[in-house]
């Protein structure tokens, strides 16, 4: 993956989600601002002085969880950090993505950088450095209870900062971690007092997928409208449904935008205006037609509240202890626990498994002869010698049907942990990591509407589609998507679809003819 000009400058202040979307996913390098550095130099004293100390001090000089009241002698610290980072990194299971490992240690990094948590500059700067050099430590899919913060997956992050462990290097390559380290022309750290417990205390991991998430279902939402508007068309639907001034009726702001999408992307149709006079019978339309900006409107203000949590987390300074370095002193506290996260993570699932699921519903009225107003069963060229897209609705209704299992909220369980002292956890990791495979899911089901919707456009034909989605019709067909005829393997054709839904490609296209969606 290629870096982008300009690094990324981590300050005091905290990162956006554009600034971690370009580490995380397009590889930008990491620089440590003067005014980061500064705050970390001034906490890192304060932490030295209750070093120092006769005075027991939490994460600094005691032992951590439910062994935080055995006091440890100033020539065990060194072990005693470098004994946590070790024992933490009890990951198993799959290899968690690039852009999540490297989202979770910009936001550690980020964190480091508002001077609350003790650790030394060469320590921060070191974690920049991986990040800069493409060194992605190897973190795995489970170990995350979501409180006390992600503390596996940033204990293997930690390992890496100390030459341990398994990385991937720049070229993708797992290798050693004080291979990659020295081939970077860089030095491990010797963790000093409180800074093994600084790198593993954060809500990182599942901050970090809140933001790539939110990020990916504002295009989905979009996506999701042109696939209604193509549906609706094709479906010889009525757009007058979606009026602005039946929408004020009701005024929800994510419902409006929807509305508002639907209306520009069915202009000047000529498949809408062969049926708007006064010899149309249709009354209303289904609901999974009718009610989409209903729907797709409270997901946008689902994810808009997600977009929220996410900015004020952005914003915190999560470690436990945490220093206060202007009154000199180092207080325990429970913002690790990530119950803020966790929520809205799981509300963006369910949001992903109900726009699926009347996706999925759209979808399947295109196929019944009963329900897709005079076209082919299956929309097949010879229906009983070909089946058409029959079984593309099924590998929707079978990915809908996961969705809804990941929509079940991790949230609300809780197992204790640390013999009781952990006692209530958030389990936000696990609902970032299941909110990951919805949006993926979502990506799916609206690709084969996308498809679906295209070829009975086609079969629509002399008749118009709008410009806006005549212009995503044109996207498939010059991606090498085929428009109807006999059946041939559908399955290239369903993944091309999927690409061009991910990539933003079919967004791009009708936004090209009518403007920016909402």
């Amino acid at each position: 993956m290629s870096s982008p000009r300009n690094p990324v400058v981590v300050r005091t202040g905290p990162v956006t989600p554009g600034e971690l979307l370009a580490v995380a996913r397009e590889g930008a390098g990491v620089v440590l601002g003067d005014d980061a550095l500064a705050a970390i130099g001034r906490a890192r004293g304060v932490v030295e002085e209750l070093a120092a100390a006769e005075t027991p001090a939490y994460g600094i000089s005691t032992g951590f969880g439910a062994l935080a009241t055995r006091h440890i002698p100033t020539e065990r610290r060194t072990q005693l950090q470098r004994s946590l980072v070790r024992s933490h990194a009890a990951g198993s299971g799959p290899e968690v993505e690039r852009e999540v490992v490297r989202a979770l240690m910009l936001l550690r990094l980020s964190t480091l950088a508002t001077g609350h948590t003790g650790v030394r500059p060469e320590t921060a700067q070191l974690l920049a450095d991986l990040l800069t050099h493409d060194i992605t430590p190897v973190v795995h899919e489970h170990g995350s209870l979501g409180c006390s913060g992600d503390l596996a997956p940033l204990a293997h992050c930690a390992l890496a900062l100390m030459g341990e462990g398994q990385v991937r290097d720049a070229s993708g390559a797992m290798v050693p971690a004080a291979g990659a380290l020295a081939a970077a022309g860089l030095a491990p750290v010797e963790l000093a007092a409180k800074e093994g417990l600084a790198l593993i205390n954060g809500t990182d991991g599942m901050l970090g997928m809140l933001v790539m998430a939110v990020e990916d279902l504002r295009v989905l939402l979009r996506t999701a409208d042109i696939a209604a508007a193509m549906s609706v068309e094709a479906q010889l639907g009525t757009d007058r449904v979606f009026a602005p001034e039946l929408q004020a009726l009701r005024p929800h702001p994510g419902q409006a935008a929807s509305a508002a999408n639907l209306v520009a992307l069915l202009a000047d149709s000529g498949v809408v205006a062969s049926h708007r006079g006064p010899d149309c019978n249709r009354v209303q339309d289904a609901y999974s037609l009718r009610c989409s900006p209903q729907v797709h409107g409270a997901a946008r203000d689902t994810v808009d509240h997600a977009a929220l949590v996410a900015s004020r987390e952005l914003a915190s300074a999560v470690d436990n202890p945490v220093v206060l370095a202007s009154e000199g002193r180092v207080e325990s506290n429970g913002n690790f626990h990530g119950a803020p996260v966790a929520y809205v993570l799981d509300f963006l699932a369910i949001v992903a498994a109900d726009v699926a699921s009347i996706s999925e519903r759209r979808t399947d009225r295109f196929l019944d002869k009963a329900r897709n107003h005079g076209l082919p069963p299956f929309l097949a060229d010879d229906p009983g010698v070909d089946s058409g897209h029959m079984i593309a609705q099924y590998t929707q209704a079978a990915i809908v049907s996961e969705m809804k299992r990941l929509a079940v909220p991790a949230s609300v369980d809780s197992i204790p942990s640390s013999a009781m002292q952990e006692d209530h956890v958030s389990m936000g990791w696990s609902a970032a990591r299941k909110l990951r495979r919805a949006v993926d899911g979502l990506t799916r089901v609206v690709a084969i509407e996308v498809l679906t919707a295209a070829r009975a456009l086609d079969l629509r034909a002399p008749l118009e589609p709008s410009p806006a989605t005549g212009a995503v019709v044109r996207l498939l067909r010059a991606s090498g998507i085929e428009g109807p005829g006999p059946d041939r393997h559908l399955s290239p054709e369903i993944e091309a679809a999927v690409a061009l839904v991910a990539s933003g490609a079919v967004l791009s296209a009708a936004e090209s003819v009518i403007g920016e969606l909402r």
